[in-house]
């Protein structure tokens, strides 16, 4: 792990001992402390819906916003479509999308190749009202030519009354989910107190948080951050890791960034967007050594 990155973000910043209270064997809360070897094709059960996601997620929105991210850009159609294909040959299962992304066409390019029950697809929504989120919907499923969604998140979330707000927009999820359209539901935070009401919510059953062992691109301090995942997952909840490598700040230390993610007992699995061939298949190579390593004090 990047041990004093992770020591002066967890302990720094006012956090609470709490944060990184120690478990077995000296490994902090929330870390296992008996690594055993974990592949990027390894299925996970992810929440209460019982979906079985790859550990490694494909994402397409590294620096991904207003309809385009940085695999719209230097892939297009085809390129998305070869790297997805490339991952399925080798186990991956785990599609993340997002409205926001714009790569909704380009799945839908790679479904033509793959079978739509072999994948498991993860898509986001801003919207906050009911019509709103009715509309995502029933776009979302004609952009990917798709009857079902697996896993819709509310995205990009900042707000603390999330609950509230967002209420009109939750009740659609919900009424999509009883008719079989929408499997599993959930959120993306993008602040710290909008992920503390995750745990107390009946609506998520998976919690998508950025995490790493920098507190890069995160919601606060790795320790925060871990402590709040805990209570999300003792919730019953799943747990999907994003901004592993730090929207690429740790692109130069991706085995130290995979260690730290893999060590987490506190998240089911992980999305990073690798953006060539090159990329993915590096992943995928590390993956079993850096599971081995653990949380190193």
């Amino acid at each position: 792990m990047l041990r004093r990155d992770f020591i002066r973000y967890s302990l720094g910043a006012g956090t609470s001992l709490g944060a990184v209270q120690r478990g077995l064997f000296g490994a902090p809360k929330g870390y296992s402390a008996s690594p055993q070897q974990r592949f990027a094709y390894d299925v996970t059960t992810l929440g209460p819906d019982g979906l079985l996601p790859s550990r490694l997620a494909m994402g397409t929105g590294t620096s991904g916003f207003r309809g385009a991210s940085n695999q719209t850009r230097k892939l297009g159609v085809r390129g998305i479509t070869e790297l997805y294909q490339y991952g399925f040959d080798n186990g991956i299962t785990f599609w993340d999308t997002a409205d926001g992304y714009g790569s909704h066409p380009h799945l839908r390019n790679a479904l033509q190749h793959i079978p739509r029950e072999k994948v498991v697809i993860m898509t986001k929504s801003t919207s906050t009202t009911a019509k709103g989120m009715r509309d995502d919907i029933e776009r979302f499923r004609r952009e990917l030519n798709t009857d079902y969604i697996d896993l819709l998140l509310l995205h990009a979330v900042r707000e603390e009354d999330w609950p509230i707000r967002r209420r009109g927009a939750m009740d659609v999820i919900n009424e999509y989910k009883q008719k079989g359209i929408v499997r599993s539901r959930g959120i993306s935070c993008h602040s710290l107190p909008a992920l503390r009401q995750v745990h107390k919510q009946e609506f998520v059953d998976v919690d998508l948080a950025r995490i790493n062992a920098v507190g890069e691109k995160m919601d606060a301090d790795p320790g925060t951050v871990v402590e709040e995942l805990c209570k999300i997952k003792a919730a019953g909840k799943g747990v999907i890791g994003m901004k592993i490598l730090g929207e690429g700040v740790l692109r130069n230390r991706v085995s130290e960034a995979l260690q730290h993610a893999l060590a987490l007992d506190c998240i089911d699995c992980f999305t990073i967007g690798a953006e060539s061939r090159v990329e993915l298949a590096d992943l995928i190579r590390r993956i079993p050594e850096a599971s081995t390593l653990g949380w190193h004090a």
